[in-house]
């Protein structure tokens, strides 16, 4: 009887062994993107598989799915087909919230798991160089008279942060928002070669995706939705604040999983992104991007979501654009 009984004693102490170490992955492992590569939350992306590679993070292979459509739409939706599986990751942004609010997606951000938010960063309104457009206050004068007047890219689409950052500052500076001439791309890299072409006036984009740009000499920043002054090469781009426009607003960029991951694939992708946000490689990301350092675990990425997704429907509903 003893005999018999020792293998399930054996059985049920590996497992019990297995849990205490945790959940880890047994597979490769998917980061989605829900835009082509070159825009911001690729490179995001792509620098977490970078340091995810480098610093051994995570033992299985990882690698970058990019899924663009509808904002983030077609990658949530991809998503959502793993309920329960950590093997499958995201890098999201607002969009997360906007494409529900909208009406774009039926999902929304409690159809998934929040892991953490990684950084923050601010939106900038960009022109060409040689544009005549030599501030922001040209810009709203131009669209108080004509809202339809200038071309402005806003990234991803209609609902992406970078849309959300022009449109709020618009709003409050009196003009009919409803009627702005946004254009959008597949990434934050389309709409910078869009700008650079002249095919469109001016573009809502991250620093991130501009700053490289602004340093060759190529475009002008003429405003930025940072609450302050930004350090470095921003700090002679005035915030909207500043120009009498109280309009402020961040970018997240957030790792998310699908629904129903246990606690302790929770655990484990939390402490992959907390460590990868410490490392060197990522910190100088930031330095050079202009962003900020802003980690949030699962809980506190979801209280964020909670509050964000409450202003946002606020917001889109003065817009007209809300369908939820």
């Amino acid at each position: 009887m003893c005999l018999r009984a020792a293998p399930a004693a054996m059985l049920f102490l590996a497992a019990a062994a297995a849990q205490a170490q945790g959940w880890k992955p047994e597979r490769a492992v998917e980061i989605v993107v829900g835009s082509t590569p070159g825009g911001a939350l690729d490179r995001t992306a792509r620098l977490l598989l970078k340091v995810i590679q480098e610093r051994k993070l995570v033992e299985q292979p990882a690698t970058i799915l990019n899924k663009p459509g509808g904002s983030g739409a077609l990658g949530l939706a991809y998503l959502a087909q793993h309920p329960g599986d950590g093997h499958y990751t995201m890098i999201i942004g607002q969009a997360l919230l906007t494409n529900h609010i909208m009406g774009r997606s039926a999902l929304d951000y409690t159809d998934f798991t929040p892991l953490a938010i990684l950084n923050v960063e601010y939106v900038s309104l960009a022109v060409r160089a040689d544009s005549p457009l030599r501030g922001a206050k040209d810009v709203i004068e131009r669209l108080k008279k004509d809202p339809g007047a200038l071309s402005v890219a806003v990234g991803t689409g209609v609902g992406s942060a970078t849309q959300t950052a022009f449109a709020h500052a618009m709003f409050v500076a009196g003009v009919d928002a409803k009627k702005l001439r946004q254009v959008t791309f597949g990434s934050g890299g389309e709409s910078m070669a869009a700008l650079l072409g002249g095919h469109v006036d001016a573009t809502s984009s991250p620093v991130s995706s501009v700053i490289e740009q602004m340093r060759a000499g190529r475009i002008r920043l003429v405003a930025v939705s940072a609450p302050r002054r930004m350090p470095g090469d921003l700090a002679e781009v005035p915030t909207w604040t500043e120009l009498g426009v109280k309009s402020s607003v961040d970018v997240w960029r957030a790792l998310t999983g699908p629904k129903g991951l246990s606690g302790a694939q929770i655990a484990y992708w939390e402490g992959v992104a907390s460590r990868a946000v410490k490392d060197r490689e990522w910190m100088k990301e930031l330095e050079r991007s202009v962003s900020e350092a802003g980690y949030k675990g699962s809980a506190e990425t979801l209280k964020h979501w909670q509050v964000e997704y409450a202003e946002m429907k606020a917001l889109y509903t003065a817009l007209g654009l809300a369908k939820q």
